[in-house]
């Protein structure tokens, strides 16, 4: 799998997300993509409960350990690479997560428009 530029939604070199807990879709830290990641993993999202709520009612569980793929489930603060479909469906739910823009891969603006990003932009 041959990662796609590590550019983010600002046109700029995409930042890290998270190194703890470790995300991305290729577990770099970043929100890199390729054409394998079908969920477009793209997102920096920075977790609040309601978001993990949210996210566990519609079927992914983010907050349960699963040690059994070391993942150490995830809590309200943490960053994580989300896929951007799932942002897009808690935006018009009313409980989107903040974002980090520079930390948002670019490929994010094939499902979210750059302003609904904006919108949710977390303070750097």
């Amino acid at each position: 799998m041959q990662k796609q530029d590590s550019i983010n939604v600002l046109g700029g070199v995409l930042s890290p997300c998270s190194r703890d807990p470790l995300t991305g879709f290729f577990r770099d830290g970043a929100c890199n993509t390729c054409p394998e990641d079908q969920g477009s993993h793209t997102v920096c999202a920075v977790m609040t409960a309601e978001f993990l709520a949210f996210s566990k009612y519609v079927g992914n569980d983010l907050s349960t350990p699963r040690p059994e793929f070391n993942f150490p489930g995830l809590n309200p603060g943490d960053s994580w690479c989300l896929c951007a479909a799932r942002f897009l469906q808690a935006h018009d739910e009313g409980c989107a997560p903040m974002v980090h823009l520079e930390a948002t891969h670019q490929r994010a603006l094939e499902i979210i428009p750059l302003r609904l990003l904006k919108e949710n932009a977390a303070s750097e």
